[in-house]
Order: C-alpha cells, then sequence, then structure tokens
C-alpha cells in the first residue's frame, strides 16, 4: 500500500523545494517515490533541472517525478464527456470550435483530474511513497474539497439527469438542434462520480493520506497558516506535520540580519506554541537557490532526519459523531475561528457549515433521518452539535 503525503502553504514559502528534498530522501534510502505536482504554474522541472513529461519520468535512482496535465488526462480517460458538452454548444465559426478545445469541461476540472490522476497512481500500487507539491494554499483548498462538492452535486442530480436526458434526447435535437449527452458519456459520468467517493476516500484515509504545512516566520504568512489550517479541519483532513522555512542562521556575522533574526525568532515561537500539538521541523535559509539533487539532499542533512518522518506523525479525528442518551452529537474541531464567524443551518438531510467563504455540507446518516438539530455551541475550537428528536434549536 503506498503511503500519501501532500505539502500546501502560501506561494512563495518554499513548498515546492520542501517536498523534493523528502523525495530525494525517500529514494535514497530505497523507496520507489514518486513526487507529483498539481500546480499548473509547475517548476518540479527547474528543481531537478531536467524536462518533465506527461507521465511519470524518473529523474534519480528509485525517484520519479510527474507534472500533470489535467487537459491531457481529460482526454485520456473522459473524451466523451468533453465531446458531448462540445455537442450541445453552438459555434459561430471553426475559430470557436478551436477554442472550445482549449477549455475544460467546468470550472474546477482541471484541479479534479489532477486529483484522479494521483488516485489512478495509487490503485497502481507502483510506488511506495507518493509525494504531491500541491498549488498555493486556497487553490489547494479549492482542490481538495472538489470531490465532496461535486459528489454532493451529483448525487442529487445525476439520477435525475440520467432519465431526463434519455426523455428529452429526441425532443431537444429535433425542436432545438441540442445533442444532449448519449450514453457513452453517461456512463462516464457514472463513472466519474463512483471514482469521486472513491477519491474522498482516499484522500481522508488516515492510515495512508496526510497534508503538511509548509510556512516561514512573517506574519502574514502565519496568519494564512493558521486559517489554512482550519479550514483543512474543518473539510476532516489530516495534517500531520509544520515546516519553518527559510530560517535564518544565529551564526550569520552581518549587522544587518540582526532585526530580521529577531522578528523571525518571535514568529518561530508564535508558530511552536500554536501547533505545539503537532511535529515541526525547521528548516534553515540557504543563501543560494535550491536547484538539484545535490541542493535538495544538503535540505535533508541539515533539516529532515528524523528516521520516521515518512509515516503517519500524528492522527487527529476532527470530525466525530457519537451516540448519546437523548439523541446524537457532531463535533468538529475548527481551531482559530471566533464564534461570530461560524454559520450553522440544516438542509435536506444536511448540515450545513459554512466560515468565511468556505462551505461544507455535510450528509447526515440515515440513522439521523428523523433527527434535527437541537443545541449547538462553540468553545475553544470545538463546534459541538446536538441532535435529538425535536425540532426546537438553541443558542
Amino acid at each position: 500500500m503506498s503511503r500519501i503525503i501532500i505539502f500546501t502553504g502560501k506561494g512563495g514559502v518554499g513548498k515546492t523545494s520542501t517536498a523534493a528534498a523528502h523525495a530525494v530522501k525517500a529514494a535514497k534510502e530505497g523507496m520507489k517515490t514518486l513526487i507529483v505536482s498539481t500546480d499548473m504554474a509547475h517548476n518540479l522541472s527547474d528543481i531537478f533541472m531536467k524536462e518533465l513529461e506527461k507521465e511519470p519520468k524518473e529523474v534519480e535512482k528509485n525517484l520519479w517525478a510527474l507534472e500533470i496535465d489535467p487537459n491531457y488526462e481529460l482526454q485520456r480517460y473522459y473524451g466523451s464527456i468533453s465531446e458531448a458538452v462540445k455537442k450541445m454548444m453552438s459555434f459561430k465559426n471553426s475559430k470557436d470550435e478551436e477554442a472550445f478545445d482549449d477549455i475544460v469541461v467546468f470550472p474546477g476540472m482541471e484541479e479534479l483530474f489532477s486529483l484522479l490522476k494521483i488516485k489512478e497512481i495509487y490503485d497502481e500500487n507502483i510506488y511506495d511513497l507518493i509525494i504531491v507539491d500541491c498549488a498555493p494554499t486556497g487553490e489547494t483548498l479549492s482542490l481538495l474539497r472538489l470531490p465532496e462538492i461535486l459528489s454532493w452535486y451529483m448525487e442529487k442530480l445525476f439520477p435525475i439527469g440520467r432519465v431526463a436526458v434519455k426523455v428529452l434526447r429526441p425532443i431537444s435535437k429535433a425542436a432545438f438542434k441540442l445533442e444532449l449527452p448519449n450514453t457513452t458519456a453517461l456512463n462516464e459520468i457514472e463513472k466519474l462520480y463512483v471514482k469521486l467517493g472513491e477519491l474522498e476516500k482516499l484522500l481522508k484515509d488516515r492510515e495512508v493520506c496526510s497534508l503538511r504545512l509548509v510556512t516561514i516566520p512573517e506574519k502574514m504568512v502565519v496568519d494564512e497558516t493558521k486559517r489554512n489550517y482550519m479550514y483543512l479541519n474543518l473539510y476532516n483532513f489530516n495534517v500531520d506535520g509544520l515546516y519553518i522555512n527559510r530560517i535564518l542562521p544565529q551564526d550569520i556575522d552581518n549587522n544587518f540580519f540582526d532585526k530580521w533574526k529577531e522578528i523571525q525568532k518571535e514568529y518561530v515561537q508564535t508558530l511552536e506554541d500554536t501547533f505545539s500539538n503537532m511535529p515541526i521541523y525547521k528548516i534553515r535559509w540557504y543563501p543560494v537557490d535550491i536547484n538539484g539533487v545535490e541542493c535538495l539532499y544538503k535540505i535533508v542533512e541539515d533539516s529532515l532526519k528524523d528516521k520516521n518522518i515518512f509515516k503517519v506523525l500524528k492522527t487527529t479525528q476532527s470530525e466525530v459523531f457519537e451516540k448519546l442518551d437523548d439523541g446524537y452529537g457532531l463535533t468538529i474541531k475548527v481551531p482559530f475561528t471566533e464564534k461570530q464567524q461560524l454559520n450553522l443551518h440544516e438542509g435536506d438531510n444536511e448540515l450545513i457549515i459554512k466560515i468565511g467563504n468556505f462551505k461544507r455540507n455535510i450528509p447526515m446518516p440515515d440513522v439521523m433521518r428523523r433527527y434535527s438539530v437541537s443545541k449547538a455551541k462553540f468553545d475553544n475550537g470545538i463546534l459541538t452539535i446536538y441532535f435529538n428528536e425535536e425540532s426546537e434549536v438553541s443558542e
């Protein structure tokens, strides 16, 4: 069974070099390793100083690298979906039709097919370790919550949609010159729906997949790291490590860096206090660009000597349903959140939680169908929601 480690963080904090250093360490220790980039602004090829392709390419002994091309993955596996959408659109000229070929089926598809590629690689069971270099924080959050969001929509719409398409296809073609998706496209959509469920399960499998945050000791980045961690908890992902990058060595003999070192010391302490329940790794600042395996291994020797670093370092359960004497309770950990930021209400057999710009729809188990929210409380970063068979809700 492969192990998956996903690295994320604000753009420019050294996320790619940190992920690549782990890949180099694993390969040198004899683990068959793949490092994957889901960031559209790929730079793995720059770090390894080798041209990468649309399929994994060996860059060192035991080490393969891949920069995912989501459009290539879409056409390779789900060309019928793209073709079906193309047939539903009217084009004024051939140039418009050609331009469509550069458009993925709908917003978010690029990220989705990056994840599906990782799931496919995992299922092949070729590698001992898969390291994922994700896009900057906001894009990573959008990426990781896609399977859950799309599964929710497809569960709501697909059964009705399949029947409606079957009934309306002859009418739409004759009356509106609109060609609805054929059986092949519908079958691919159905397969996609199944894979979304499997993908979501894989990303939240705490024995296989964990996320690690990369940050630097600067105020704005520290604040974003806290928010990132809070949102990852909201969506029930396992975060098991923090990397503080670009720490200035204390032995630098230059007055220019004195004030900078003091500022860094303050924010390193803040991060250590804030994430005291999590393994923390400190990576020093280097005066040269990190390119090539030798430079990456320098990071390994300086900062990544932990022999357990590829294991799941910490297992957290951010979301727990439990049976109570008078009903059920749901506990969700959302650290670094203020009560006024939380918005909670019930939908159709689901619970909807909104924090800032992020919203999560949590489907209720079948046993909960006759229960309603009776009260909710938020204390010290933990949201607890109580359910009973009464409809009254209290604050």
